[in-house]
């Protein structure tokens, strides 16, 4: 079966270009598309969906804290009513605007700490799974793939969510099975490591963590970051190796 490829997409602002995402669009499958509160303005929002239209891709919010100056990189304490409205509104610019475009979003797919913080912190998850469940539009949560993913699944439920589970391709992992801090040395893989890490994660449905451990990985769908040049440079190869 082919395994599913996704991206967080539409990162740039205003003057500000990130990542690569004409170069990405044509290979993946879901496009997760930033909202405007860590990336992303009105213009890059309605160029990034008529792109994945154009390619066939189906598309996603990918909403943050609100934290443009920091790129939605720092964990934020909020109280949940208003995590749950900022998410709201997030998510329903991306409806109303991929509805412009006759396009119909598909998932949510919470970006940056906020993801984070979500896979570590049982009150910021329910917050987020009430926040998507509010949405008029039926959209799937995706999270990261991980030994409680059965819990995970409950609870969705409970919120009478589905969710779709995710690894990461291009990002070392812990034997808790948590991503390595970006802040710490090998957090991001070479182009080897990550070609590697791709090979046994649609082969063996596992991961090795950085400290050598074999962690099994039930994911659904894996993430390459567009914001990482050897990840977009190998992305045919990558396409390849996950028919």
């Amino acid at each position: 079966m082919t395994q599913r490829l996704n991206c967080d997409l539409g990162e740039s602002f205003g003057p500000w270009t990130l990542g690569m995402d004409s170069q990405v669009m044509p290979y993946i499958d879901e496009a997760n598309i930033a909202c405007g509160f860590h990336a992303g303005d009105p213009v890059v929002i309605k160029n990034t969906l008529l792109l994945a239209k154009r390619h066939n891709v189906a598309v996603g919010a990918h909403p943050s804290y609100p934290d443009l100056a920091g790129f939605g990189r720092r964990s934020m304490t909020m109280p949940a009513t208003e995590l749950i409205a900022s998410l709201n509104y997030q998510i329903a610019a991306l409806v109303g605007m991929a509805a412009n475009e006759d396009l119909e979003l598909k998932h949510v797919k919470p970006h940056g700490a906020l993801y984070n913080d979500m896979m570590k912190n049982g009150q910021v998850r329910s917050a987020v799974m009430q926040a998507i469940a509010e949405s008029h539009h039926p959209l799937t949560l995706v999270l990261q793939a991980t030994p409680n993913a059965n819990i995970h699944r409950q609870e969705a439920s409970a919120f009478g969510l589905s969710i779709v589970l995710e690894a990461f391709i291009d990002r070392c992992y812990n034997d808790d099975g948590t991503l390595v801090s970006r802040t710490q040395s090998g957090a991001i893989h070479n182009r080897e490591k990550m070609l590697q890490q791709v090979s046994q994660l649609v082969q063996q449905k596992s991961v090795t963590t950085q400290a050598g451990k074999q962690l099994s990985v039930e994911a659904d769908t894996l993430c390459l970051h567009g914001d990482n040049p050897i990840a977009v440079a190998e992305i045919q190869h990558i396409r390849h190796l996950i028919r």
